[in-house]
């Protein structure tokens, strides 16, 4: 594909017209001519679905550079670079500065308004005046036109093998279910790994799931293997180890794992050769993360329903980590590289907080910190490999030592809080669960799920019920709430608050809890109970509202306007608690946020700019009784409004004076609408028996099924034969005919 840009063409004109009125104002300096180059490239960039990133930071040699502008194209692989200087720059010694301290020679363009220069495979292969629209416009066809050897060969796999990655996945389901007839020892190792799970992980994780973390397994430790330069991980990791024991008996009958998988070896070559071009780790990670999601999570079973996987933008993640520096220094005297401060990450994801943690941490104290004081939590199998060799590879460049981390656990967080702890996956994994109980946890940093849970009981991938948490939810942010809708109450995120909120006493009695989170506790009427607890329980809080709420918003774009790219508000939160200082008195809210309409990369820039917390111009809140935090809008005479109606049965006798309605219901709800609702007679009384007959038919299996099975596990899923719901599979798990 050639680049369509042309003199006559209108961003060539607006560029040339904004140098003539920086000229004309007296500002040439750098800062302001490159916005105008800036804004061409973008233009450009959109014909071949790059976008340009400003400032694009990356690491050589251990030092932490940024560039002007970097060219990303979907897999988040760099297409190009450049370089702005103003006309009083010495263009070629600049060069030289920036090639000597390491800035990247395959395709970077350095441009001043009078000239530009192109390298590419390290050689000058343009470098002329650039006054006139024509001798701007070569040197940008040069640019867009070249794209490295490496990465011909990713965009031919990708084409090739982005449906064989799937279909692959499905071939080797087909073979654990022949190998379940066949293989005495896959079915005894599958029956142990299974229960495992279902003690370990989550009791309710579906057959099926299981199925899937044996394939994304499969088809991924190659990648960790030769991509992260790895080749013992899968022995070497405590639970890869423990999965390759059930991949050696499901391979033990007539089935090489390498036969199976030799059509996926151009897809392998193409994804190692692509990589292999990425010096920095950070970006290398980002370009697997991407290769991961559009892949090889591709075939799981909804697995971003109900584990909500985001991964969080850097200039968030430097934003929280600075000011938890900051904080803990001048609210406590102390530091992340003091000994005693245990940190906790309990939804690690890839490793991306405790990574830059480790850059916090004084280079003496951190073998200390990282032996026995960084600690954190994942319960999905891919992030927690990609999470323990980031984190070992982080650890290795900054000591030149390897150690394999001790401090990662396969576990879910919310678990921990249950009174009985089953086997956790291995012996070496239990034991490092049981460290981290013990530890006294000072600061606890990460990015909890916030998805609310299975949207469709179909979809057979439920998520797991915490008896202890929500309890703790019911007894101190439900009961002290005056609404009487409280499902979102029980959404992960608040989950996550109310477990650290504990988490952060039980040792210390004080310390900092940091999230970024859904925003919706700030000012929704049901969490008027959580917002009146963090008071109770913290001596200070920081809001930084992102914004970015697309349904209260509609004007909003998730894409564009919110910085995780989805469709609920962000917001990030410091939580002070001080030991003393807290329960007999409330905290003080403090509460900043940033314009509405702002795009994402403004709201990065800011994040990046301010550095840490105490750079920001906070407003001390003043709640009202009814702990309202944003009180501006809110007028007094609400509370002398007639109420609609009150589902609280101790007051139905005051229904006739003080209500306007005297009968409370949500109404016809069937859980099946499509189903039960038609504009046709016939139809309807199709669907009707069509769904009657597949569920008898159910019953009719289900009394030939062991009294043992798993109901999610038994029923077929099909949308189109017919519309399950919690009921309908208890009346099923019943054998109760229709």
């Amino acid at each position: 594909m050639d680049l369509n840009l042309k003199p006559s063409h209108k961003a060539v004109k607006d560029y040339y017209a904004a140098l003539q009125k920086f000229t004309s104002l007296g500002y040439e300096h750098e800062g302001a001519v490159k916005n105008a180059f800036a804004k061409l490239l973008r233009t450009a960039a959109k014909q071949f679905g790059y976008t340009l990133i400003e400032e694009y930071p990356f690491r050589k040699n251990g030092r932490q550079l940024s560039i002007d502008g970097t060219l990303i194209d979907d897999f988040k692989l760099a297409q190009g670079y450049w370089e702005a200087k103003d006309t009083k720059d010495d263009l070629d010694a600049e060069i030289k500065k920036k090639f000597e301290t390491g800035y990247p020679r395959d395709n970077i363009l350095f441009q001043s308004p009078d000239r530009i220069v192109l390298f590419q495979n390290g050689e000058r292969i343009f470098d002329k005046q650039a006054d006139t629209p024509e001798s701007l416009i070569e040197p940008l066809h040069l640019f867009f036109s070249y794209h490295p050897p490496e990465f011909e060969h990713w965009k031919q796999a990708v084409d090739e093998f982005s449906g064989k990655v799937r279909q692959i996945a499905e071939g080797l389901l087909l073979l654990i279910e022949q190998e379940r007839n066949t293989n005495t020892a896959f079915v005894a190792a599958y029956a142990g790994f299974i229960d495992l799970c279902r003690r370990s992980i989550n009791p309710n994780i579906s057959d099926k799931a299981i199925e899937e973390m044996l394939i994304q397994h499969l088809l991924t430790i190659r990648i960790f293997s030769k991509i992260f330069n790895n080749p013992d991980f899968a022995t070497k990791n405590i639970i890869a180890h423990e999965i390759e024991k059930v991949i050696d008996a499901l391979t033990s009958h007539h089935f090489s794992r390498g036969e199976f998988l030799k059509e996926l070896d151009p897809f392998y070559v193409a994804i190692e050769r692509a990589a292999a071009t990425i010096d920095d780790y950070t970006r290398k990670q980002d370009f697997l993360n991407t290769v991961y999601e559009k892949f090889f999570q591709g075939f799981s079973v909804k697995v971003a329903d109900t584990h909500g996987i985001v991964y969080t933008p850097q200039p968030i993640v430097d934003f929280m980590v600075n000011s938890v520096e900051d904080i803990l220094q001048r609210e406590f005297g102390r530091s992340l590289s003091d000994e005693g401060v245990h940190i906790l990450d309990p939804f690690v994801g890839t490793g991306n907080f405790i990574m830059r943690i480790m850059r916090q941490i004084r280079k003496t104290a951190l073998p200390d910190k990282y032996d026995s004081e960084l600690h954190c939590n994942e319960v999905m199998l891919l992030p927690y490999y990609i999470a323990s060799m980031n984190i070992e590879h982080a650890y290795f460049e900054m000591t030149g030592e390897y150690k394999p981390f001790e401090g990662i656990c396969l576990v879910d967080t919310f678990g921990l809080a249950e009174p009985e702890q089953l086997d956790l996956f291995t012996e070496k994994n239990t034991e490092r669960v049981e460290r981290q109980k013990k530890s006294p946890i000072f600061v606890i940093i990460g990015n909890p799920p916030y998805n609310a849970g299975q949207v469709n009981e179909n979809d057979n991938n439920k998520n797991r019920k915490y008896p202890v948490i929500n309890k703790r939810i019911k007894d101190t942010y439900i009961k002290d709430s005056l609404a009487t809708l409280h499902t979102q109450l029980y959404d992960p995120y608040v989950k996550a608050i109310r477990w650290a909120s504990d988490r952060i006493r039980e040792k210390n009695d004080e310390g900092i809890v940091a999230f970024v989170s859904n925003n919706s506790f700030i000012d929704s009427i049901s969490y008027d109970g959580v917002r009146k607890h963090l008071m109770k329980d913290f001596k200070t809080i920081y809001i930084l509202d992102l914004g970015g709420n697309v349904r209260k918003n509609p004007k909003l774009s998730g894409t564009t306007h919110n910085v995780f790219g989805i469709q609920v508000g962000v917001s990030i939160n410091f939580f002070v608690r001080k030991n003393g200082a807290t329960d007999t008195r409330n905290g003080r809210v403090y509460y900043a946020r940033v314009d509405e309409y702002w795009r994402k990369e403004q709201k990065y820039t800011f994040l990046n700019e301010k550095n840490k917390s105490i750079n920001v111009l906070w407003k001390e809140l003043l709640p009202d009784k009814k702990y309202n935090w944003l009180t501006d809008d809110i007028k007094d005479d609400f509370e002398t409004f007639l109420s609609m109606g009150k589902c609280d049965s101790k007051r139905l006798k005051d229904f006739d004076t003080h209500t306007f309605f005297t009968t409370i219901s949500n109404g016809v709800k069937t859980n099946r609408d499509t189903w039960v609702y038609n504009f046709s007679v016939s139809a309807l009384e199709s669907n009707i028996k069509k769904m009657i007959t597949v569920y008898n038919d159910h019953i009719s299996r289900w009394h030939g099924s062991p009294h043992n099975q798993n109901v999610d596990d038994f029923v077929d899923n099909n949308e189109n034969e017919i519309k399950w719901s919690g009921d309908l599979k208890t009346s099923s798990h019943k054998r109760k005919k229709s």
